[in-house]
């Protein structure tokens, strides 16, 4: 196309496909319970990939191509992902997970938790400042760089951020210290507006603030689903998981239309500026959020059970040390469980699965 207008009807075309949802709804059907945590994270981080490769490959591709050969490059990996879907994917029967899946009737309970509502607005907050650096920073690398070469940024910025996150990592979720680590990361944000704020007039400078920002930016975006899964209870974890990831969509759109706002009316400088704001506001209210519980979630498919037996399924596994929360879902015939993996007595739970039944 060669309007505004045209863009605009393709890029909601292409949102209106929902494949995130599509594919997340597909893998639960495609693992069992124990595994499903496990392939989730690997969907996350093969986006969070995927991202980082489109940024280095984008401005090489536009030089070669052009913005209309990428789009076609595009449709062609839409139909390789079609024909990969059709031949190389088995067919199942759509079920209910109530980990991975919106469920309308839990709707209500998850948007009236406090604690959920923080890490709504913290991954909204995060993906729209994101958005709002990028409507202004290409035009700031501009000046310095020539587009085509603005890989020779991009790719060591991403590799150092991934190794640089590894160790806040650990730190938050082995020494427990997911909080500290999360408002110390957003703090590394509001630095990193500041020094863009100041128009670098080098290079390095850039390069060190967008190595800062993906250090700080990778690790909230693996370290929120975490504490979503941590707060949410486990009967309602693919509601929350659906306005989390709702609220990271609708702070994409936001901060393109606020950020292309904002340098029109105002200026560049000022859109670092709003970005620090919506910073400090997240800041004051992550830390008022609680100290999260470090629990997993476990699943056991137990069959289906009446009343009494499910009573007595329920005290026994409430017994076990270092589980926290249990619920039985009898449309999945499954019950899921919040442990603590520090008290948790394995050998105890390993009692209650399907072999030993």
């Amino acid at each position: 196309s060669d309007h505004i207008l045209g863009v605009v009807a393709g890029r909601a075309l292409q949102g209106a496909g929902a494949v995130a949802a599509t594919v997340l709804a597909l893998a639960a059907d495609l693992t069992r319970e124990e595994h499903r945590t496990r392939v989730m994270a690997v969907i996350g981080m093969s986006i969070g990939v995927a991202f980082a490769v489109a940024m280095v490959l984008g401005p090489v591709l536009n030089r070669w191509i052009g913005v209309p050969g990428i789009f076609w490059v595009t449709a062609g990996l839409a139909l390789v992902a079609i024909l990969i879907t059709i031949y190389g994917v088995p067919t199942v029967v759509a079920r209910l997970h109530r980990d991975t899946e919106l469920v309308p009737t839990s709707l209500g309970s998850v948007l009236r938790d406090g604690q959920l509502l923080r890490l709504d607005l913290g991954i909204f907050t995060l993906h729209l400042v994101l958005t709002a650096n990028f409507v202004v920073l290409p035009l700031e690398l501009g000046r310095l760089l020539d587009p085509a070469h603005h890989w020779v940024v991009y790719l060591p910025v991403f590799l150092f951020s991934f190794v640089a996150m590894v160790p806040f990592i650990i730190i938050a979720e082995k020494r427990r210290r997911m909080k500290e680590v999360m408002l110390g990361a957003i703090g590394v944000l509001v630095l990193v507006q500041l020094l863009l704020a100041e128009l670098p007039e080098q290079l390095w400078e850039i390069g060190v603030a967008l190595w800062l920002f993906f250090t700080a930016f990778n690790l909230l975006e693996a370290s929120l689903p975490s504490l979503v899964a941590k707060l949410a209870p486990p009967d309602r974890k693919g509601t929350a998981m659906g306005v989390y990831s709702s609220s990271q969509f609708f702070g994409i759109f936001t901060g393109g239309t606020l950020g292309g706002w904002v340098h029109q009316h105002f200026g560049l400088h000022q859109v670092y500026l709003t970005g620090i704001v919506l910073l400090l506001l997240w800041w004051l209210a992550a830390a008022t959020m609680r100290r999260p519980r470090y629990l997993s979630t476990r699943a056991i498919h137990v069959g289906r059970l009446d009343e009494p037996a499910q009573r007595e399924l329920l005290a026994r596994l409430e017994a076990v040390p270092g589980v926290a929360e249990v619920v039985y879902l009898p449309d999945e015939e499954v019950v899921w469980l919040k442990v603590d993996t520090a008290e948790l007595d394995e050998q105890a739970l390993h009692a209650f699965s399907p072999a030993k039944a």
